[in-house]
């Protein structure tokens, strides 16, 4: 889906505005909040199901930012069990109720096109957060942290981890990915296997499973449970006779529940990539546990997102830092990517130095 250089960072910062760009400028005047709105619109941020304390955290950071920068912020969670549909007919209310500004963090990216076409029309600017909205040209930014080179990371990270543990292949190896209706999760994996591949078709990396298509690797929903009976089974048919030495897992709940399939078996824990910094991974990754990772701080992400919102109610075209690589079917999407951190028990203490939650995790 997209290839971008690594050297993507936060003060990279480049205002760009490419002919056939979708994006409404403050000089759009004819399109509603492209113009400029009060200083008390109703801003809605649609938000999926409560999977990951980041989402949780995220809801708060929105529901505050928005509130003291002076909005009326509509912050709305997908149900559990409903979760696509919940999230249509919540995008659908803020449209009803004149939000200027639409948030979404896409339950499934590739069902929303209905609804954000229908914020466009009712004159809404609708920014994708953290994942991309796919197949419409309805969307006018993307804020999300750098997921290719998320992958790149989490790769990078196996084939460390692996090298301290034994100084040579070759590794047996099993590879995870997100769930299918994410748009992130194709990202996550084609980078980390960018870094993975090569050592694969070298030998120096053997998947014992044979399971090297996303569709084999996926996990639906980006639920514990379906990581750890797929983790069990691979155990079962492959590792019987062999040693598992490393797993890429896309994120951290996933990456726990690897761990507990190995534990249960008997067997010893091998290098597991992470990525978001939930708190129990920074535990076991504390503890000698889960190998890495990713630092993605939310309120970074939140706080680039809330100022996009500030900047469109003045009136003015916020600033981007990639108009190449987000193609969703439709357009490419002017994107404002941060640039993530791979974490590590060596790192941690000065990767979470700043946070008041995790920092006391790495004493």
């Amino acid at each position: 889906m997209r290839k971008i250089l690594a050297t993507t960072a936060i003060a990279a910062v480049a205002l760009m505005a490419l002919s056939g760009c979708s994006t409404r400028t403050a000089t759009d005047t004819g399109d509603g909040a492209a113009a400029g709105f009060a200083e008390d619109s109703v801003i809605g941020v649609a938000l999926p199901s409560k999977t990951s304390e980041n989402w949780v955290l995220a809801g708060g950071l929105f529901e505050d930012g928005l509130a003291e920068a002076g909005y009326e912020g509509d912050v709305q969670y997908a149900g559990a069990s409903t979760t696509v549909k919940d999230q249509q007919d919540q995008i659908s209310a803020m449209v009803t109720n004149g939000a200027k500004v639409i948030i979404i963090g896409a339950a499934d990216g590739g069902q929303l096109a209905t609804q954000v076409q229908s914020a466009r029309d009712a004159g809404a600017i609708v920014i994708a957060y953290d994942r991309l909205i796919l197949n419409t040209e309805a969307v006018d930014y993307y804020v999300a942290y750098d997921n290719f080179k998320v992958g790149e990371l989490q790769g990078q990270a196996l084939l460390d981890g692996l090298a301290a543990k034994k100084a040579e292949g070759p590794y047996n190896i099993e590879l995870f990915s997100g769930s299918s209706d994410d748009a992130n999760s194709a990202v996550f994996f084609n980078g980390a296997m960018s870094i993975l591949q090569p050592k694969i078709d070298d030998g120096t990396l053997v998947v014992g499973s044979g399971q090297t298509d996303i569709k084999q690797t996926a996990t639906a929903g980006w639920k514990a449970e379906n990581a750890q009976s797929r983790m069990d089974a691979l155990l079962t048919s492959s590792y019987s006779d062999k040693t598992l030495d490393g797993v890429l897992s896309p994120n951290d709940t996933l990456a726990r529940a690897v761990i507990t399939s190995v534990k249960a078996a008997g067997k010893d824990i091998p290098v597991v990539t992470g990525q978001d910094s939930e708190a129990e991974s920074v535990k076991s990754i504390m503890a000698g546990e889960q190998y890495s990772t990713i630092n993605k701080d939310t309120r970074v992400l939140v706080a680039q997102a809330i100022d996009m919102v500030n900047v469109l109610q003045k009136g003015d075209t916020p600033e981007v830092n990639d108009t190449e690589s987000y193609d969703n079917g439709k357009i490419t999407v002017p994107a404002f990517l941060l640039p993530p951190v791979i974490v590590t028990k060596d790192n941690a203490a000065e990767a979470y130095a700043n946070d008041p939650t995790l920092s006391p995790l790495t004493k």
